[in-house]
């Protein structure tokens, strides 16, 4: 923090060039706690790089060891997995939010944070926004992966942009999710493995990977409610030109839904943790 910051005044709600000024400094405490947690990164290059190896790693094993077995309709395989590989990595990216956010709780940097005179918000809407950022980077390498690979936007750029951002918010949605959990359980390894046992049946119980037309019928039920199966149909038809019908509509809602659930719970789980 700067010394401008340290030595902020107390305003009066009723003044509009007062809460004008309130607002830039929240906004410029959030872009500082961004930063910092960007910069880990930076100082362990290893955390960013095991990240990205991984969902490259599924992208491949996927392609060329369950390629061959599984036909998809009017498009090749490669076509048809990457949407969903992209969506698992973001919802698995999500689960350093509440990993991130235990690891601030039990080492106490949350009541070092508590000491300054910074916005209460910027922790929670910093970690989000960095897990977020680093979500964007591997979504960006992986559709590179997945171009050298044989994969073909069918459908121009700008729906494949909307595509991909459609991808990034629904992980920002998840990663609220995923604060929620991490502010409850307290502790980084619990709140590791308590995210991914739900996060595993969206993923697999959902049309990512493979058509959901051969499950159960009461497995293809959950499917058809399921915010996975919503968004992997959403960007596949932005990017080969489909039809999005209700699956953008219903990405969107679920986006939205997510947000105004668990954005109040994060917030609430934060401030009872002070």
């Amino acid at each position: 923090m700067t010394e401008t910051e340290l030595s902020r005044p107390s305003v009066k709600p009723a003044d509009t060039s007062s809460i004008r000024q309130s607002l830039r400094w929240t906004i410029s405490d959030i872009f500082v706690m961004t930063q910092r947690n960007l910069m880990r990164y930076i100082r362990l290059p290893q955390l960013l790089a095991f990240s990205t190896i991984q969902p490259v790693m599924f992208l491949l094993l996927f392609t060329y060891v369950f390629g061959g077995a599984i036909n998809v309709s009017n498009m090749s395989y490669i076509d048809y997995l990457l949407p969903g590989i992209l969506i698992q990595t973001v919802l698995f990216g999500s689960i350093q939010t509440g990993v991130g956010l235990a690891e601030d709780l039990s080492h106490g940097m949350v009541d070092r944070f508590r000491s300054l005179p910074m916005a209460r918000s910027a922790v929670l809407a910093g970690r989000t926004l960095s897990d977020t950022v680093r979500n964007a980077f591997v979504v960006l390498l992986l559709a590179g992966v997945g171009y050298l690979i044989g994969f073909r936007p069918d459908n121009g750029l700008l729906p494949a942009i909307a595509a991909l951002l459609l991808v990034v918010l629904l992980g920002l949605a998840f990663s609220w999710i995923s604060a929620t959990i991490g502010l409850t359980v307290r502790d980084a390894e619990t709140a590791q493995v308590a995210s991914q046992i739900w996060i595993f049946p969206l993923i697999f119980a959902s049309s990512a990977f493979v058509p959901t037309e051969t499950m159960p019928a009461a497995l293809r039920t959950f499917t058809m409610i399921n915010p996975v199966t919503f968004a992997a149909d959403a960007v596949r038809a932005l990017l080969q030109g489909g039809d999005v019908g209700a699956s953008l509509p219903g990405t969107l809602a679920w986006i939205g839904g997510l947000l105004l659930v668990f954005v109040p719970f994060a917030v609430r789980r934060y401030r009872h943790s002070l």
